[in-house]
Parts: C-alpha cells; sequence; structure tokens
C-alpha cells in the first residue's frame, strides 16, 4: 500500500522542498498539495521539490477544468512532469473552492472531467494534438521538447457516476475523507467499470485523502481535528451516517454553520454541537488516536487496504515534520506488500 503525504498549500517552495525530502527519506510515495483559491500555485511552488528529489512522486489536488482550461493544465502539469523526470501527478476534479469564489457553476461535470484528463493524456505522449470534445477543444499543441514518461492523472470522484466514468480511462482515483466501510461502497462502483474495459481491478489505484492528527495527548489531537471539521466530508448529508447516528446527524445539520465559522476563524470551539457527537466525527472519521495509541492507527490503515485501498494520501497539519517521521516509522512499514 503506497503511502502519500498531503501538505499545507500556502508553504513556501523552500518548506516543500524539505517536507518533501524528508518523505522521500522515511519511504513515502508521493508528496500532495491542495490546489486552493487563494493558496500558492501549486505547480511552480512543486519546481525546487521536482528538481531536487528522486524518487517521490509530486502534484496537486485537484485542479478543475472549469478554473484551467486542459490545455493549460496539461501544459503546468507536462512542464512539471519534465523537471521531476517523469514523477508528476495530479487530480483532475470537477469544482472546489476555487470555482466557486471564481462564480462559475460546473455543469456537465462528469464529461467535462473525462475531456480534461483526455486531453492531458494526449498532450502527454509528445504528439499533435487535435481534440474536438463536447466542451472543450484543443487545435495545434504540439509538445515536442516532452522527453519523459507521461504524469499520472488521477480523477478526484466521490460520487457513482464519477466513480464508475474514471475508473475507465483514468490512471487512478482519489476519494475524500471515506472512511473504511465507505471504501467498500466505492469499490462497488469502480470496480465493475474496471473490469468492463478490461482494466486490473487489483492494480488500479484507488487513493483516499485522510486527514490526520495525530499527537501526544488525545486533547490536543482533538482540539487540531475540531478546527478542520468544516473541510471534512464527513461532516456534510451523503456522508455523516457514516460516522453518527441520525440523531446526531440532524444535529450537525441544524450547525453547520458552528463548523465553517470554527473553520474560518481556526477555533476548536463548535456551537451547537455536544462533545461526544463531535468525538464521534474525529474518531471515525479521521486519524486523531495519541502516538501511544499509535497501533490503533496502523489497524485503521490496515483495514483501508483490506476493503480496496491500494493508496492512502495523509494530510498532515501542525509539525508536520513529526507526523512525516512517525508516519515513515510506524505506517509505512506495517502497510508495505
Amino acid at each position: 500500500m503506497r503511502i502519500d503525504i498531503i501538505l499545507e498549500s500556502n508553504n513556501s517552495s523552500e518548506t516543500v522542498l524539505r517536507l518533501g525530502k524528508l518523505a522521500e527519506e522515511v519511504g513515502l510515495g508521493g508528496v500532495w498539495v491542495s490546489n486552493l483559491n487563494d493558496s500558492r500555485d501549486p505547480f511552480i511552488n512543486f519546481v525546487p521539490l521536482a528538481m531536487g528529489s528522486d524518487r517521490i512522486k509530486l502534484g496537486p489536488i485537484a485542479v478543475s477544468p472549469f478554473e484551467l482550461h486542459p490545455l493549460k493544465m496539461a501544459s503546468s502539469l507536462i512542464t512539471l512532469n519534465e523537471m521531476a523526470k517523469g514523477r508528476a501527478q495530479i487530480v483532475v476534479g470537477a469544482g472546489g473552492g476555487t470555482v466557486g469564489v471564481m462564480g462559475i457553476k460546473p455543469t456537465r461535470i462528469v464529461r467535462a472531467v473525462r475531456e480534461c484528463v483526455e486531453i492531458i493524456k494526449a498532450a502527454a505522449t509528445g504528439k499533435p494534438v487535435q481534440y474536438k470534445g463536447e466542451i472543450f477543444k484543443v487545435r495545434w499543441y504540439d509538445p515536442t521538447w516532452i522527453e519523459h514518461q507521461p504524469p499520472l492523472i488521477y480523477v478526484g470522484a466521490n460520487g457513482p457516476q464519477m466513480l464508475a466514468s474514471a475508473a475507465r480511462y483514468a490512471d487512478g482515483i482519489m476519494v475524500s475523507d471515506f472512511v473504511p466501510e465507505r471504501v467498500i461502497w466505492a469499490r462497488e462502483h469502480i470496480d465493475p467499470a474496471l473490469e468492463e474495459v478490461g482494466r486490473n481491478v487489483d492494480t488500479f489505484p484507488v487513493n483516499n485523502f485522510w486527514a490526520w492528527h495525530v499527537k501526544e495527548s488525545k486533547e490536543e489531537a482533538h482540539k487540531e481535528a475540531r478546527i478542520w471539521l468544516a473541510v471534512r466530508g464527513t461532516i456534510y448529508d451523503k456522508y455523516i451516517r457514516d460516522v453518527v447516528s441520525d440523531e446526531e446527524a440532524k444535529v450537525v445539520a441544524e450547525n453547520i454553520w458552528s463548523f465553517i465559522n470554527a473553520y474560518h476563524t481556526k477555533s476548536d470551539v463548535i456551537e451547537g454541537v455536544s462533545d461526544e457527537i463531535l468525538a464521534k466525527i474525529i474518531d471515525h472519521g479521521t486519524s486523531a488516536s495519541t502516538i501511544a495509541e499509535i497501533d490503533r492507527e496502523v489497524e485503521r490503515m490496515r483495514e483501508f487496504k483490506r476493503n480496496g485501498l491500494n493508496e492512502i494520501a495523509i494530510r498532515v497539519y501542525d509539525n508536520p515534520a513529526d507526523s512525516i517521521r512517525l508516519i515513515g516509522e510506524k505506517i509505512v512499514p506495517a502497510l508495505k506488500d
């Protein structure tokens, strides 16, 4: 099972280089950063790591064709890939915060993401590209400068239609904040589509964006986790019942703005929601154990693997170097095939 990390998107390129090299040293497979509307440009910010590392893969999560035309996305990604000598990767997604703040309302998202991936893949061959899709078009793109193997192109998919569609054409799929039981559900949509087009169910990359808040004390772990719950898919309607009861889900829905306010103010206080409900969400929907209880997280990762993940991307927060070392020491060896 490949173990990746996700770094804070506002880090300087020097910090990305330092943490990325540490991740490479401890045996991690990839480094990601989220592509946010107000973060540093992920393609540019990865350049020092691309040139200063040897093995680890690197790239952004998730870039939408509605914010960046697939032709320009291809150009940025392939340029990074050349600098990394064939180690770049990307998650292509339909929407996200950047699209929202631009005032764009994506339509036909399943088709749009597919066309985007098809354009990037065509561009990465180094041959002239002429593409006439239903949504996107490309003429006279001829990247004669390409020398290295193509980048890996994942699709960010949580819903049934996108999961099944992406399985037919993407290099991999990344889901977000899926608990182990939800991974089984995802594979029920992914695997038939893979088999339909003759792709290998066992080796097709299925990754999961997963929050990591393992600290010295449970209080410290839960305090950090609470701040970030608003950006966990777990708390929203389609997924909240994976971690709490129907009655508790109603409480969460009625107080959703408390989660959002806590995120924007970086506060661990979530008004209107009991400590018991918050603890359930955090314990089941994130890794927030103490370091002394790290075996609990090792077992969770093994359960992810049993249920169909062959990769996981762990989002680290405060003191990322300590988290990377701990993951390299405890998680990587336990999940080796």
